[in-house]
């Protein structure tokens, strides 16, 4: 297994020991093969050291665009290590928030289409979500790239596209972790995780509690299906339908390869601009992943509060049609695997519901009304 961190900072860093050299050749009278040679017994069982190495050289140049002056250190180190300074950022009482997801199976589309320039954007965008509608903004973020052998291209490829949306999102990317494990992953194909930490003002944190009945429900629409939902998705259109990556299905208006692709939307530019409004209007926040708008916004319903959402108020993206028909997929249950075309739902005041969603570009998709803390659709889909 290699290793992708970020060290420590020169002032701290242990002087080199002078003369200190790898040997390229083995010793004399030594048996082991010298380090990233094709004898070496770690190579021959699928790990080359020395690519790893080799892999990860570019990847500082990649990374330090996303760093600040809160970052300190370099890259090749065992921790990544972050000084927040408070008083820049204004922040009196602050709280961290820690968020960890992956991709899921959406990977077995970048794996088909040999495009893997996207997928770190996803993950990135994923986790800043979640931690946005706590409150917080991001600070740093680290990642997790595991494959059976590195490939130095996708690598690049990943990784730009983590650093590119960590860059949007003003948070650093401080470090990650790269491994090689033969025999767990097929040939071609990786995983990929990650962890973001943000901060919050303490009385800015958004946990629910200021949910109340006639609160408005706004809903952000998504570019599709984000991260969730790829192993129905799959199954529908390539195994019960028999479409390919290359297919332009009539409606969608692109090919099922670019559809899937698409990137993870990013929502902290609304959250901004909820931020820079008078009083605060901003109740709470759901970001619609998996398990959908069924089993997302009860996480912020107070006892004693539903959520109804009128499935007519917004139009939903003609991808989850074509999956629905053609799986023959219960109208309710892609309610509960799919974002269905609203990737955040923002609770704000009644009275000011539809000038802040004008603001936003979003809907006012239902309300927040006297219940038992779920979500009902008036009327149910598909009836």
């Amino acid at each position: 297994m290699s290793t992708r961190k970020t060290t420590s900072s020169k002032k701290t860093a242990p002087k080199p020991i002078k003369d200190a050299k790898i040997p390229t050749k083995p010793s004399k009278g030594s048996n082991i093969p010298a380090l990233g040679t094709k004898q070496s017994s770690y190579a021959k069982a699928g790990v080359d050291v020395a690519l790893g190495n080799r892999v990860k050289s570019g990847i500082g140049a990649l990374v330090r665009p996303t760093h600040g002056a809160e970052v300190l250190g370099g890259i090749g180190g065992f921790g990544g290590l972050f000084r927040p300074d408070f008083k820049k950022r204004g922040v009196k009482d602050p709280v961290l928030v820690a968020s960890v997801d992956g991709v899921g199976t959406k990977l077995k589309i970048a794996f088909a289409t040999d495009r893997h320039d996207t997928i770190g954007a996803d993950l990135v965008n994923h986790c800043v979500n979640d931690i946005a509608v706590t409150g917080a903004r991001p600070l740093f973020f680290l990642d997790y790239i595991a494959a059976a052998k590195l490939d130095p291209d996708v690598l690049k490829q990943i990784i730009s596209g983590l650093a590119r949306a960590c860059k949007e999102a003003g948070c650093a990317l401080i470090g990650g972790e790269t491994a090689q494990m033969p025999g767990l992953y097929g040939k071609g194909e990786y995983d990929l995780a990650g962890s973001i930490t943000g901060l919050v003002e303490r009385k800015d944190l958004l946990d629910g509690s200021r949910v109340k009945v006639g609160d408005a429900l706004i809903g952000l629409p998504s570019n599709g299906l984000h991260t969730n939902g790829y192993s129905l998705a799959r199954k529908v259109l390539f195994d019960l339908l028999g479409l390919k990556l290359t297919d332009r299905p009539a409606g969608l208006g692109t090919t099922i390869a670019a559809e899937l692709l698409k990137v993870h939307r990013s929502y902290l530019p609304a959250f901004d601009k909820l931020r820079a409004m008078k009083g605060n209007p901003l109740h709470a926040a759901a970001h619609i992943t998996g398990g959908g708008l069924i089993d997302n916004l009860p996480r912020i319903l107070p006892k004693g509060c539903d959520a109804v959402i009128d499935p007519r108020s917004w139009k939903v993206p003609a991808i989850f049609g074509i999956i629905g028909r053609g799986g023959n997929v219960d109208p309710l249950e892609m309610y509960q695997v799919f974002n269905m075309g609203i990737g955040m739902v923002l609770v704000v005041p009644g009275k000011d519901g539809q000038r802040i969603a004008r603001s936003l570009g979003g809907k006012i998709i239902g309300g927040i009304s006297k219940g038992s803390g779920v979500v009902r659709f008036v009327p149910e889909p598909g009836k």
